[in-house]
């Protein structure tokens, strides 16, 4: 069975040995890692992209890690683990009721900060999942790519941008919602029927050219497979993105 998705982690310190020790750590234990100085590298980065939880350093120059958090957490759900080389009850209190997930003091273990990011992240998703209401999805992760709804940017494994025509995004979105799931022609024709270059039997020929970009072997699919004379199928797994994300500027 193929695993799934790695959580993607942003680390913000502005100490780069720091930055580089984190990232080393969790990129050896399965997540995928992007780690920056400050406050505005980050709104920058949350404005491009889907991310799972923030390893957040408390003392930095220029906007500390409270404002950011405070900003962060007026605008977003994301899981945050602010980190301080202080230990300072007041800080850590506040940092907690800013709305930070967990607190943990410098020098520590990276096996800690690994056990906190996990436990961190399960309780948010389960938290999540059980709230019984209906969610955005903000992008869809499938084998190491990343389709990002808002900005309509597929991701590759490798982070590089792969482009894609209105009809190829609008097929691959709605394959990727019901994984699993063999859709008719008509059925991908509706769900593309906003766009004027998708009809009839040129579906055939935009999952062609979807298999060309997403697939290790195009003439042997493993992802968009085919039923015959019914339709198509996402066989890989899916990952739905839900929680909101901040399309904040930069601290001011």
């Amino acid at each position: 069975m193929e695993p799934l998705p790695q959580p993607h982690i942003v680390v913000v310190d502005d100490d780069p040995a720091v930055r580089d020790l984190i990232s080393s750590y969790l990129h050896e234990n399965e997540f995928r890692v992007t780690a920056v100085s400050g406050g505005s590298e980050l709104f920058e980065l949350l404005s491009r992209g889907i991310f799972d939880l923030i390893v957040l350093d408390l003392r930095m120059p220029g906007p500390d890690g409270l404002t950011i958090a405070r900003k962060l957490r007026a605008e977003s759900t994301i899981p945050i683990i602010v980190v301080s080389g202080k230990l300072d009850i007041a800080d850590r209190v506040m940092a907690l009721e800013l709305g930070a997930d967990d607190f943990l003091t410098k020098p520590f273990s990276p096996r800690e900060l690994l056990a906190r990011i996990r436990t961190v992240l399960r309780r948010f998703h389960a938290t999540h999942q059980g709230t019984g209401r209906r969610s955005t999805v903000r992008a869809y992760r499938f084998s190491g790519w990343e389709l990002n709804l808002r900005t309509r940017r597929l991701t590759s494994p490798q982070g590089e941008t792969v482009s894609l025509t209105n009809g190829e995004f609008s097929l691959l979105t709605a394959l990727l919602a019901a994984p699993s799931t063999v859709l008719s022609r008509d059925q991908l024709l509706e769900s593309s029927r906003l766009f004027d270059d998708v009809y009839d039997r040129s579906v055939d020929v935009q999952i062609l050219r979807l298999r060309r970009k997403i697939e290790p072997n195009p003439s042997k699919p493993q992802l968009i497979l085919t039923e015959r004379n019914v339709g198509y199928q996402f066989a890989g797994v899916v990952q739905r993105v839900d929680m909101p994300i901040t399309s904040a500027g930069r601290i001011e």
